[in-house]
């Protein structure tokens, strides 16, 4: 009522120059052709994208913003406050004006020109408010569409069988424009792009999209009446007037690479030195790098065709040596006359060998966890001369419980952790693997080793310390852009829980109210020692998508197995041979390990996308290990902001084993399982360039393998069945997304819809303890008013990046 009666008494009527009236918006009418009646839908807002200026924005009606431009006043000093207020509260007009309406409603037939929809026509009008004392206006457009055309057939001209015209005929194969889709000048301009790259990757350097043109034939329907009148013909030939040098192929002559200072880089003659191999005549004034990574990283030879492949290529390696502040390259064309050769030039500035990096980040996670980490990292580049990076990292972060959970439960333990360490990488641009090599010229990206060791401490306050040591021998190649591969052949991994809280843990068992079977899984939580030894592979595929493509996928698979090698190794307990056979006095845990991540994303339209994800996963330890407990680090768990975010991260699950509110006030939420399998759903509204939204839908669960011993949790419920489709989790809700394009801020708000414990639930007023039926699916229990259930099912994800 107060905002209706300000704006009831402020008018912008008095600064509104006569004869004129504010522009407030627009409205665009789409009629089809009567006759042949063409499909016009979503046409409407691809013409209103055209539409400029920006009306002035209103509310009510009422031109607020323009209001408050003029209410605020013109500011003596353009940098001052008021300036300020000025530019962010308010707007500067924008009058209705009928020139501007024909010049958008002349875009508009452009468009539709370019569409397809040829002989279209738009006109446009103003049309002044019906309430005179507003003097504000719309524009109001009227497109009367005609029938659109599509293609017929695609046609090449050439004049004769040169070799770049047999190569220009080729490039017809991969063809953007099929017969049957819609003439689009969009689809043209890139099919021309396409066929200047294919042009280059045959060594046509020269050559220029400009080059081509495509001519239509609109004229066909009427020639031939077999032939649907919205048809057309294209003929696509080379421009009469382009040069030969454009038609003509190049090879390489010699290969320069400088690695001199900035004054070397500028200086009209640049010296060259040392011995030419390959071609490469490479001149690094302060000796800094061994001559392999640049015959490694550049994958021209002297007499090689020139290829954009290896000219992208080249460059790519180079700069993700991440040595050089940047990279400059160029191509100079051998002056002799009807040359055919090209000299190649890198110019190189090196970065700083060593530098120190800081940084404090803090976060808040779904189970009630708030806390920080201090992360200190030194670089030291091409430590042995051969591009070669080493990364020592330190680290020290807590999580601290945050809430009334805190409050309710003081003597909570294991709930609030602290964890530091340190971690060492070092990476080599090659693969240190005896008699095996790259062929450059041959492989689109560089392989890489990469040796790591890791040591953390992660302390459960009040209850045990996990120690972690762990070193990597591992190598990442790529066959293309589209697939990677990461194989680490050796993976050691020592874990031992230390300083264990035995008094804590004896009051915890002495307590009534503890169940036996948690103080079980308690016991085998902070008692179990793990030493694997195993490899691990995974691959990943993300397709390029072809151009104006709506589908696009990815998928992401891995195996990791271990304990093989070791086990061989390891011996029986001269007392028990049952127990497992150990290694130095350490368990030897053996397992095989399989994921797999699959994403689609469909493109509805441009502000519109509908993203999926299914994952699998499931660890199956076996022989030494058959009746040991999974180490929590190998195992998956359930909720939190990349999973199903309807619950909280690690409080689902497995299967339908029911929440149990005394193990989890003890140590937190610990839930977790061998199985995994989950599918999201979502579907992504660009709002602005900044401001996205989402509604999403997850579903899923965890479970375990073998007996209810090994698993811990004494409960068939736990273990995957025949039924583990009745045991699934379903949850969904709205997100809002922040685009900082260097980051995405990531709000989503959950609810949980299906709860699978629900299918069994114990009945408290029955002494025989029947078991009841209870509906897992919860839409009825929805109450927004009540406190308690928005704090038990309201889930707040806060996270950086997207989920999928």
């Amino acid at each position: 009522m107060a905002t209706c009666i300000l704006l009831s008494s402020c008018s912008v009527d008095k600064y509104v120059p006569a004869g004129q009236s504010l522009y407030v918006g627009n409205k665009v009418n789409v009629e089809p052709d009567s006759t042949s009646r063409p499909k016009v839908a979503g046409l409407e807002s691809e013409l209103e994208v055209i539409i400029k200026p920006v009306p002035n924005k209103t509310l009510f009606g009422f031109p607020y913003k323009v209001w408050f431009y003029y209410f605020i006043g013109t500011p003596k000093d353009e940098g001052g406050l008021r300036s300020w207020f000025r530019n962010k509260l308010g707007e500067p007009p924008r009058f209705a004006s009928q020139r501007v309406v024909d010049i958008n409603a002349a875009n508009m037939v452009s468009y539709l020109d370019n569409e397809g929809y040829y002989r279209s026509d738009v006109t446009g009008k103003i049309v002044e408010s019906k309430k005179k004392k507003r003097r504000t206006a719309i524009s109001e457009y009227d497109a009367y569409i005609m029938p659109r055309y599509v293609i017929n057939q695609v046609n090449y001209v050439v004049n004769d069988s040169s070799l770049f015209n047999r190569d220009l005929v080729l490039a017809k194969q991969k063809t953007l424009l099929k017969k049957g889709d819609p003439i689009r000048l969009d689809v043209i301009s890139t099919e021309r792009v396409r066929i200047d790259q294919e042009l280059k990757g045959k060594g046509y350097y020269f050559f220029n999209p400009d080059f081509l043109i495509i001519k239509v034939d609109s004229t066909i329907g009427r020639q031939d009446s077999t032939l649907a009148a919205q048809q057309v013909n294209l003929y696509l030939q080379v421009k009469p007037q382009t040069a030969q040098t454009s038609l003509k192929q190049y090879f390489i002559n010699q290969i320069y690479v400088n690695t001199g200072t900035e004054e070397n880089l500028l200086a009209d003659s640049i010296p060259r030195r040392g011995p030419i191999r390959r071609g490469i005549n490479i001149n690094d004034p302060g000796r800094l790098y061994k001559r392999r990574i640049f015959y490694d990283a550049i994958g021209f030879r002297r007499g090689n065709m020139y290829t954009n492949t290896m000219h992208d290529v080249s460059l790519s390696r180079l700069v993700n040596l991440q040595n050089f502040k940047f990279v400059r390259n160029r191509f100079d064309l051998v002056p002799r006359s009807d040359s055919a050769l090209l000299d190649v030039y890198y110019d190189l500035a090196p970065l700083k060998k060593k530098s120190l990096q800081t940084i404090l980040s803090a976060s808040t996670k779904s189970n009630n966890l708030g806390g920080s980490q201090l992360d200190v990292t030194w670089r030291n580049r091409n430590i042995f001369r051969g591009a070669e990076m080493l990364s020592v990292n330190a680290y020290f972060g807590f999580d601290v419980q945050l809430g009334g959970n805190r409050s309710d439960t003081p003597n909570k333990i294991g709930n609030e952790y602290v964890r530091y360490g340190a971690n060492a990488n070092l990476s080599f641009p090659r693969f240190l693997i005896p008699f095996v090599k790259i062929r450059p010229e041959r492989s689109q990206v560089l392989p890489k080793t990469v040796l790591s060791l890791n040591y953390e401490n992660r302390v459960q306050r009040g209850l045990y310390t996990t120690t972690s040591i762990r070193g990597d021998w591992s190598y990442i190649w790529n066959k293309n852009a589209e697939v990677q591969h990461t194989l680490t052949p050796i993976s050691i991994n020592f874990v031992q829980p230390t300083n264990v809280n035995t008094e804590r843990l004896g009051a915890i068992a002495e307590n009534p109210n503890t169940n036996p079977l948690d103080i079980d899984r308690l016991y085998k939580l902070v008692d179990q020692k793990y030493f694997i030894v195993g490899s691990n592979y995974t691959i990943s595929y993300h397709p390029t998508p072809r151009p104006f493509a709506k589908n696009r996928f990815a998928v992401i698979g891995g195996l990791d197995y271990g304990g093989n090698l070791l086990s061989l190794f390891a011996k029986k307990d001269a007392e028990d041979e049952t127990l497992p056979k150990t290694f130095l006095g350490v368990p030897v845990f053996q397992y095989v390990k399989l994921d797999g991540d699959f994403r689609y994303y469909r493109t509805v339209s441009s502000k519109l996308t509908w993203a999926n994800r299914l994952v699998l996963g499931a660890i199956k330890p076996y022989g030494n290990a058959a009746t040991m407990p999974t180490p929590q680090f190998k195992q998956y768990f359930g909720g939190g902001s990349t999973g199903i975010r309807a619950f909280r991260a690690r409080s689902l699950g497995p299967g339908a084993y029911p929440p149990d509110t005394n193990y989890i006030n003890l140590v937190g939420y610990q839930s977790f399982g061998d199985i995994r399998m989950e599918f999201n759903t979502e579907m992504r509204v660009k709002f602005t360039n900044i401001i996205n939204g989402a509604v999403f839908v997850d579903a899923g669960n965890i479970w375990s393998f073998g007996d209810s011993t090994r698993a811990g949790y004494f409960d068939k419920r736990a273990l995957i069945s025949n039924n583990f489709l009745k045991q699934i989790a379903v949850g969904g809700g709205i997100g809002l997304r922040l685009d900082f394009s260097y980051l995405v801020f990531r709000l989503d708000l959950a609810t949980p819809f299906r709860k699978p414990w629900y299918t069994q639930e114990p009945d408290p007023a029955s002494p025989e303890g029947t078991v009841t039926y209870r509906n897992p699916w919860v839409f009825k229990e929805i109450d927004l008013g009540s406190k308690a259930w928005r704090k038990e099912n309201l889930i707040l994800n806060i996270a950086v990046g997207l989920p999928f």
